[in-house]
């Protein structure tokens, strides 16, 4: 399977009867807009560009075969910050989080145009080796997925299959991840159990130390709460505020209120686009657009 760059589509021949964003700036609801299959401009903070990016998304498209499912987003994910993508569901969230470290390339007929760079290294450029490229990317997914082998053995993984094999180095890095994991006082006795032993809070607690054991460049979260109850939805909560500044943090998540308390930026998506980006706390208390207050107050979605 190969990830194709779309063609570029051909330039009108006739000037369009009038820009649809000045339809919009004059009121009209840019939901509508966009289900009438109109292009909209993403309103992006001007605070955004203050900090340096890690990850630069330009004019960034998918299609799955003929089926497009995301529209020219582009957005800088600043350094060091956490930044919660939110939307309602199937709005593109977590297809733009899989484009990030090309997991997306493994479904058939997928076509993509734009740019990624992480670190200003392109994501999409030719001759870019995936595997090396994923080893930069932290990833955790919805529902823990350790795997069947110790605890210990699960955090030091990415450092086995880099080559690692000095034990000093991988004992510390198993200790320091879960300590930044905030696992190691539950588990330091256990670590030659099988982590299928551990419960779901504590699992995605170790899907996260076995990310952060590689040093990720972008540490990637798709809903990482979702199969979790309260309690440990919070301690994860707090695992992403501390690790905030240690590392660059894109999580997607369909909980308002969980990016609202854990981020430091928010981009609001819908139907594929980018609507609105900013600090988080004006996209929940002041935000530019009022499709955007919409959503956040629970109007719709």
């Amino acid at each position: 399977m190969s990830v194709d760059q779309a063609s570029q589509p051909e330039r009108p021949t006739s000037p369009k009867v009038a820009p649809p964003l000045a339809a919009l700036d004059r009121g009209i609801n840019r939901l509508e807009a966009i289900a009438r299959g109109e292009p909209i401009e993403a309103v992006i903070h001007k605070q955004i560009f203050a900090d340096e990016p890690v990850l630069e998304i330009e004019k960034f498209s998918l299609w799955y075969g003929l089926k497009q499912a995301l529209y020219n987003i582009s957005m800088p994910v600043p350094k060091g910050k956490v930044t919660a993508i939110i939307g309602p569901s199937g709005c593109g969230k977590s297809t733009l989080l899989r484009c990030v470290n090309r997991m997306n390339d493994l479904i058939d007929s997928v076509k993509i145009d734009g740019e990624m760079r992480v670190n200003g290294d392109s994501i999409y450029g030719p001759g870019v080796d995936v595997i090396e490229l994923r080893k930069r990317m932290g990833m955790v997914f919805q529902k823990p997925n350790p795997f069947p082998m110790s605890i210990f053995d699960n955090v030091v993984y990415p450092l086995m299959i880099d080559g690692e094999r000095n034990k000093q180095v991988i004992q510390a890095v198993c200790e320091q991840s879960l300590r930044g994991a905030a696992l190691w006082d539950e588990v330091q006795g256990r670590l030659r159990e099988s982590a299928l032993g551990l419960s779901g809070g504590q699992q995605q607690r170790l899907c996260i130390a076995r990310a952060i054991a590689g040093e990720p460049e972008v540490l990637l979260l798709d809903e990482p709460c979702s199969a979790l109850d309260p309690i440990a939805t919070g301690k994860v909560e707090d695992l992403i505020t501390e690790l905030r500044g240690e590392f660059s943090i894109l999580i997607v998540t369909h909980n308002m209120q969980q990016a609202s308390r854990v981020s430091d930026y928010t981009a609001f998506m819908y139907l594929g686009r980018l609507i609105e980006y900013g600090p988080t706390s004006e996209i929940f208390t002041r935000p530019k657009l009022k499709e955007t207050e919409s959503y956040v107050t629970g109007r719709f979605g």
